[in-house]
Formats: C-alpha cells, sequence, structure tokens
C-alpha cells in the first residue's frame, strides 16, 4: 500500500531558501507542498486551517524566531530546522527536532533529513491506525516483587555486572538480566546501546554535551565504539 503523501509547509523570511526548499520539495513525490510563508505569524495561520505534518522552518526570522513559534503551538507538526546558523544545533535536538540543516545544504542532504520524518511519521500513522493495540511492557522482579512497567515509560537501562537497573520518569527498578539481551529484545527504533553500561530510550534524551547525553536530568556517558552511532542517531557531525 501507498504511503500517503507528507504534507509539508515551508516558513523562511529568505525568497532564495523558499524558492530552494521549493523545488527540493517538487523533486521528492513522497512530499507534498501545502504553504510557503515568508514569516512565522502568517504560517500559523495556515496550521489553524490545514493539515501539516513536516515544517521545513528557519530559525532567525522577523517577529518571532522559529522556537518562539513552536512554543505557540499546542501540537506542533514534526520539524526540520533549515538555517544559516549552526549556535541552535543543540537547542534543535532539546525541541526533538527531526533534523538540523544549516544552509547552504545539498539535496542528497535535504532527502536524508526527509527520510529520517518519514520514518517517523509512519510510526505515528500506524499507532493512530492501532488504537486496539496494547502497550508493550516488561514483567519485572526485583527481589520479591513484580513491577509492571510499560517499554514506553523506561528512560534508560543501567548495566551493573549481572543486573540491570531500569530507570523510568517515576522510579527505578533492579532485576537480575543482561544488558546485552535486553539490547536485542527492547525496540530498536527508540532504543539503543550508547555505552557499555546503558541503553537510552531516545525518546528522552533532551541534550547532548561533549560525550555525554542529557536523560532525565542525569547526564550519561557515550562510549568511544557507540559515539558515530549516537552522533547519527541524533543528526548532528561527529
Amino acid at each position: 500500500m501507498e504511503m500517503e503523501k507528507i504534507k509539508c509547509l515551508i516558513v523562511d523570511d529568505e525568497q532564495l531558501a523558499r524558492t530552494l526548499l521549493t523545488d527540493y520539495v517538487k523533486k521528492m513525490p513522497e512530499l507534498e507542498l501545502v504553504d510557503c510563508c515568508a514569516n512565522p505569524l502568517d504560517a500559523i495561520e495556515v496550521l489553524k486551517a490545514r493539515e501539516v505534518d513536516l515544517l521545513l522552518l528557519d530559525i532567525q526570522m522577523p517577529d518571532l524566531t522559529g522556537f518562539e513559534m513552536l512554543n505557540t503551538l499546542a501540537d506542533p507538526p514534526l520539524v526540520i530546522f533549515t538555517t544559516a546558523y549552526s549556535d541552535y544545533a543543540i537547542k534543535g535536538y532539546e525541541v526533538k527536532a527531526v533534523d538540523y540543516l544549516l544552509k547552504p545544504f545539498s539535496l542528497t542532504r535535504f532527502m536524508q533529513a526527509v527520510a529520517k520524518a518519514k520514518e517517523q511519521i509512519e510510526l505515528r500513522r500506524k499507532a493512530a491506525n492501532s488504537n486496539a493495540e496494547e502497550e508493550v511492557y516488561l514483567m519485572v522482579k526485583e527481589d520479591y516483587r513484580y513491577h509492571r512497567i510499560k517499554v514506553k515509560d523506561i528512560a534508560y537501562v543501567e548495566g551493573m555486572r549481572e543486573y540491570v537497573r531500569y530507570h523510568t520518569p517515576e522510579k527505578k527498578v533492579m532485576a537480575l538480566a543482561s544488558l546485552t539481551k535486553l539490547e536485542s529484545e527492547l525496540p530498536a527504533a527508540d532504543f539503543m546501546r550508547v555505552h557499555k553500561s546503558y541503553i537510552v530510550n531516545f525518546q528522552f534524551v533532551t541534550g547532548l554535551e561533549g560525550n555525554q547525553l542529557k536523560v532525565l536530568d542525569q547526564y550519561l556517558p557515550i562510549g568511544k565504539t557507540h559515539k558515530e552511532r549516537v552522533l547519527k542517531r541524533l543528526g548532528v557531525g561527529g
């Protein structure tokens, strides 16, 4: 079954940038251009009236920055930032942007960003069409007590020799288990081994500082052998 087209909205105050992005969008059959706005205020009005899956959003603009525009939206679409400034890359990831494109960027780089968005949109649409699907959870035994933990609530898993500790926003649970075995069992769409002692749910990652990921207000180390994969997952350069 062919995937429904991804409806995208361009928001950029530079005419040349809008022209280039429009050209790139037209070259990709999976994209449908809803509108092309020169300022965030017009874009907000478009979003009120039209369905949009993906924002191609500049950051430095008159009236509102791209970040300020997002803050006005109760349920913003997925975002690919398109900007001439590298300073905002980490902040872009903190607001869970799909990707951060630094101008000038090639069609190939744009296609890579859209591929990431497409993957997330497909997952969202499958979830929306599967209302009856049961949530996946683990039954974890700690001492003599069992804990029912939803997989989506696991922020990260910490390896401690023959034990692991599950960290969620509400609690920590320690159990006898193998971190390596969990790595193969947890859904790869969200979870990744980032260090010999940590598996992280990237839905909970809110920042990157040096060789550390910020998860639940904790900074977790990135192992040397995992760094390239982690940075690629984050969409930032090594």
